[in-house]
């Protein structure tokens, strides 16, 4: 007897090569009794002929729409920005319960459609800890990205070529070691190792972000609620080259940084040169790092947020 229908839909998100559901899983799932549905992504890092491979149904992208109303749907991210009901039962990071942008649209699609939303994000066990968080790999390539930036923007300004893009299009990784190497190449010009603080450090996040930062060599300081918990705003932040902010809010907190505390007073310069906010909530109340209006993207990863000089290495 079949258990439930589960239907792996493929992402919306340009660049989302992350899937919810891998092979070895799905293959659990069909020996349990569940059917298994899964859509062609031309993104996915898992080709669907492996899923077919197993005995699971193949289908074409994003035909989720027509799936039968039992059905359970499967995801990462968001949904594309659609306003027809849903109608099915929906497992993914819906980001709307910290009243991020585009929140009531999402919200009435599911009330109008008599749909179900269960939020990744908010999934908890007994013990009330959730269940399911992609936020060490999260906190990791976040404080990657970051490191990356730092080198290469210390390389531009010692050439005085502050008009470039400090990074250039990102790209998948074929490996976690790889992605080591690529930001330990980024710093090796460097005339000392990058001074990171970690906000958040010991949460899942903050572990991926303080290894990644470790393992090429930079020194680490590492905040946690026992360091914010007198709240903000932190002049300490500015005695850093990297920030990276781990934070999972979920509630208003007074900002760790703002802007007039970017700014220069013309005598001595900033050191603070990135910013790497991996709990990214630019559009919600609850944001601690109040100090952009939009994200960044595969395309274009850096957003210069105010103009300074920053010491030469």
């Amino acid at each position: 007897m079949t258990k439930a229908h589960i239907w792996l839909r493929a992402e919306s998100k340009p660049l989302e090569e992350r899937i919810a559901l891998t092979p070895d899983v799905a293959r659990k799932l069909l020996e349990a009794g569940f059917k298994i549905t899964v859509e062609e992504s031309p993104l996915s890092a898992i080709p669907a002929q492996e899923y077919q491979g197993i005995g699971c149904d193949i289908v074409p992208a994003h035909s989720w729409q027509q799936a039968p109303q039992d059905t359970i749907i499967l995801g990462l991210k968001e949904l594309s920005e659609d306003n027809w009901p849903l109608v099915h039962r929906h497992i993914h990071f819906a980001h709307v319960y910290k009243e991020q942008q585009g929140w009531q649209d999402v919200l009435r699609r599911f009330k109008t459609g008599k749909g179900e939303l269960y939020d990744l994000e908010y999934l908890v066990d007994n013990n009330n800890r959730r269940v399911a968080a992609f936020g060490y790999w999260a906190g990791f390539a976040g404080a990657a990205v970051a490191l990356k930036a730092f080198g290469k923007r210390q390389q531009l300004d010692s050439t005085a070529q502050t008009d470039q893009p400090v990074l250039d299009k990102l790209a998948s990784m074929p490996s976690k070691q790889a992605l080591v190497d690529d930001v330990a190449e980024s710093l090796s010009p460097l005339a000392r190792p990058p001074k990171v603080l970690v906000i958040g450090a010991k949460g899942r996040s903050g572990r991926g972000a303080v290894e990644m930062a470790k393992s090429v060599g930079a020194e680490v300081t590492q905040w946690d609620m026992a360091e914010t918990q007198v709240g903000g705003p932190f002049e300490d932040i500015l005695d850093f080259d990297v920030l990276v902010n781990c934070v999972f809010v979920q509630e208003a907190l007074p900002p760790f940084i703002t802007l007039p505390m970017l700014e220069t007073n013309g005598i001595e310069p900033r050191r603070l040169a990135i910013i790497c906010d991996v709990s990214c909530d630019p559009y919600g109340t609850y944001n601690p790092l109040p100090i952009y209006a939009s994200c960044t993207t595969f395309d274009k990863p850096c957003l210069r947020i105010i103009e300074g000089a920053i010491p030469s290495t």
